[in-house]
Parts: C-alpha cells; sequence; structure tokens
C-alpha cells in the first residue's frame, strides 16, 4: 500500500519562462554595466550612482538586486547557490553603505553580474519549486533586506548627529 503513495508537489508561483535567464541577464547590466566611462574599458551601473543617495540608495539597490534571487528559486537553482546569491547582495549592501568608498566598492564588486553567472551556471538543472524552497527564499530576503535597512538607518543617524 505504501508503494503506491506520491509525494504531491505544490508550485507556488510558475517556473522561470522560456526566455530563460533574460530578465536576470537584463537587470544585472542596468544595475552594474549600464554606462561606459570614457577613455576606459570600465562599465558602472545604476547601482552604485543609486548608491549615492545617503540612506535610501543601498536600501533600494539591494531590493531591486533580490529579484534575481527570486529569478534563480524560479529557476531551479539549488538553495547553497542562493545563500551564496544572498551573500553578494548583502556584501554589496553592508560595504556599499560607507560613504565614499562603499560606492567605488560596489561599482568594482558587482554583485548582480556575479549573482547572473551564479544563476546561469546553475539553472541547467531545473526542478519545480517547493513550498520549503519558497520558506527558504522569503526568510533569505527577509534577512538580506533587514540588513539593508539597519545599515542605511544606522548610516542615516550618524549623518545626523554630525550635522
Amino acid at each position: 500500500m505504501k508503494d503506491d503513495v506520491r509525494e504531491i508537489q505544490m508550485e507556488l508561483v510558475p517556473p522561470a519562462p522560456d526566455q530563460k535567464d533574460e530578465f536576470a541577464r537584463v537587470l544585472a547590466y542596468i544595475l552594474d554595466d549600464l554606462i561606459p566611462i570614457p577613455g576606459t574599458k570600465y562599465r558602472v551601473g545604476l547601482d552604485p550612482i543609486i548608491g549615492l543617495i545617503p540612506g535610501l540608495g543601498d536600501t533600494s539597490t539591494a531590493a531591486v538586486s533580490s529579484l534575481i534571487l527570486v529569478h534563480g528559486l524560479r529557476a531551479g537553482v539549488p538553495r547553497v547557490v542562493l545563500v551564496r546569491m544572498a551573500i553578494n547582495i548583502l556584501i554589496n549592501s553592508i560595504l556599499g553603505a560607507l560613504p565614499g568608498l562603499g560606492d567605488l566598492f560596489s561599482a568594482w564588486f558587482k554583485s548582480n553580474q556575479r549573482n547572473y553567472l551564479l544563476l546561469r551556471r546553475h539553472s541547467a538543472g531545473a526542478r519545480v519549486s517547493t513550498v520549503s524552497d519558497w520558506i527558504f527564499l522569503i526568510a533569505l530576503l527577509v534577512v538580506v533586506l533587514a540588513v539593508a535597512v539597519i545599515m542605511a538607518l544606522a548610516i542615516a543617524y550618524m549623518a545626523y548627529r554630525m550635522a
């Protein structure tokens, strides 16, 4: 009798569309490589530019960067790779929050391009998302965004106290 029982797979969000990683590629390009620096082969995106806005910049770019995490879950990326992607966002948010130097770090680190490469490398064996995958991702996103918001508030408070 037990051999006839199959586990039911629930799907909360449909798998990634046929365009595969196009959304993540475009988002990573906009955030990390959109604008060429004249006279060099180097490019910067909107991430370090928006990061110049005190308090709000790094928080908002961390939230947008998290969309690549969601895309990774939909593409069937293993959990350990999702953790690596979240750590890239976290590093970019924490160090990017440092006034001046943080934006230079963000332009160099290019966390979204790193995450896109991880997504491409690990999304070949796509599988259906399970409820536990979504619980894991939501908890991970909450932690990443909470750290980004706390950092932004701490910097805003320090700037307020200095003024």
